[in-house]
């Protein structure tokens, strides 16, 4: 009976985040919650080096909410830590996106149980996607129970409010998603990084892709306004950022309730007016959306880089029409063909799923074929993941194990045949590299991306972290550049 009761909560909540009406938060809503850091600051200040944690699993814009979530942290009175056993307070920022995510975030959940029990005053928080499904919460109060806080991706803005009320009322606070996206301006942002930032320009999804949890842990979509956005760029340029990553879950529906005011091509012109030296990139795209006036404009703006991340998920139309992606095979490589016209140069990478319900060898096939047709520089590649409350984790005929681990094996060894292919004529050239630093893979090496996205491994030196440089190209690997630094920064 418990089952079907919850079944029957799940989908109402869905239904009601399918139907919510997003809106920006109201001035008073924002003092709001300045009042609370006001006060949770002279809590804090009583402590001994108070200290707090953020742990992130998930995409970029997962990172981008991290960065957000210390930036609050830090206005409260707290400093970084990146080591949980110091901290005072533990954040951990989940996903949903596939199984394995949500275990792991729990498994390194779980193991903060005994810096709880040596520490009692830890403030022990999970938040992000994977709390935002509907029956989460609940498993969390029940089976998780030195977890204090709780909160949706709707209620990130409300941190402050809700780690006062855990602080003063002493018991544990549970903030789910209801269905009520809001649109927040004005919360504090510790970036990981000096010269890279994310700028979220917009939320949640109004796609529905039948295999897909986002939408429902996400909400709808909702833009922020262009004018806030173009302020926070300007402002990162004038602080020295050389390279600026526009998100959203679907970045070529921006604007759409603006009506004419300002869709995405748009707002990157817009931004490409800023005067300084850096380089935009953008993700994620829907092919759906995708259009020529966008291909039009990065071909026009030396400051918008010329790689295109764009998903093709199945190169089959009857798999796309069953994942509702909108769009059919010759649609799609009608744009990378436009692309390729107007920017013979561009790096295409994309994202594949094997293994989706009723996919047949001949499915397959034609995803392997798009492969082909395409040439992509990269790709990421996934194995189907039944997520529960979505349309495909219903469907019949789930792929076995071991046809999905056979698919994906020949589908990597056709990629890293097209990215090897792609990479040669890289071979003494000279490229522009933003430098990321030392190499987690070869620390010796230095590493660096292209304006295509690249990798680049070269012998350098911190000064150059943060930096353009000119690298001399002198050898082609399927998932990396190599060599040598021939100028300065540029």
């Amino acid at each position: 009976m418990r089952h079907c009761t919850e079944k029957r909560t799940n989908m109402a909540i869905m239904k009601r985040i399918e139907k919510a009406e997003p809106r920006m938060a109201k001035p008073e809503e924002i003092q709001k919650q300045r009042t609370y850091i006001e006060k949770i600051r002279a809590v804090v200040s009583e402590m001994t080096s108070p200290k707090a944690c953020v742990v992130t699993y998930g995409c970029q814009q997962n990172e981008a909410d991290s960065e957000r979530i210390m930036g609050t942290l830090c206005e409260m009175g707290y400093t970084p830590t990146q080591e949980p056993k110091d901290a005072d307070i533990i954040i951990v920022n989940t996903c949903a996106v596939r199984d394995h995510a949500e275990k792991k975030a729990l498994s390194i959940t779980g193991g903060y149980k005994h810096l709880k029990h040596k520490k009692p005053s830890l403030i022990i928080g999970v938040c992000g996607c994977m709390v935002s499904k509907a029956d989460m919460s609940d498993k969390i109060k029940h089976s998780y129970p030195y977890i204090d806080i709780v909160f949706g991706t709707e209620n990130l803005w409300k941190l402050p409010e809700i780690v006062y009320r855990t602080m003063k009322e002493d018991k544990r606070m549970f903030f789910p998603n209801l269905g009520e996206p809001v649109v927040a301006e004005g919360i504090p942002v510790l970036r990981e990084s000096g010269y890279k930032a994310w700028v979220s320009i917009m939320y949640g999804c109004n796609n529905f892709c039948t295999y897909c949890i986002v939408p429902y842990v996400r909400g709808r979509e909702r833009s922020r306004r262009p004018e806030d956005i173009i302020n926070e760029v300007r402002e990162l340029v004038a602080d020295g950022y050389k390279e600026i990553t526009l998100l959203g879950q679907n970045v070529n529906s921006y604007g759409k309730e603006f009506g004419d005011e300002c869709d995405f091509a748009e707002l990157l012109s817009r931004i490409c007016e800023i005067e300084g030296d850096f380089l935009v990139r953008f993700m994620t795209s829907h092919p759906k959306d995708a259009s020529r006036k966008l291909i039009d404009v990065m071909a026009a703006n030396d400051k918008i880089a010329k790689h295109f991340h764009l998903p093709v998920q199945s190169g089959s139309d009857r798999i796309l029409k069953e994942m509702n992606r909108h769009y059919d095979r010759e649609a799609y490589l009608s744009l990378i063909r436009y692309m390729r016209e107007k920017m013979p140069d561009i790096c295409i990478s994309t994202d594949i799923i094997v293994g989706f319900p009723g996919e047949t060898d001949a499915d397959f096939e034609d995803t392997l074929s798009i492969v082909k047709e395409v040439g992509y520089d990269m790709m990421y590649s996934f194995i189907y993941s039944k997520r529960t409350g979505t349309p495909a984790a219903e469907m019949e005929e789930q792929i076995p194990e071991a046809i999905t681990g056979e698919r994906f094996a020949r589908l990597i060894d056709t990629q890293n045949e097209i990215s090897l292919t792609k990479n040669q004529p890289y071979t003494d050239k000279t490229v522009r590299v933003l430098v990321d630093g030392r190499s987690k893979n070869n620390p010796e090496k230095f590493s660096g991306r292209t304006e295509g996205n690249k990798i680049v491994l070269f012998d350098g030196d911190d000064s150059m972290t943060g930096n353009f440089v000119m690298v001399h190209i002198t050898e082609a690997q399927t998932f990396a550049l190599k060599g040598d630094v021939v100028a300065d920064k540029k």
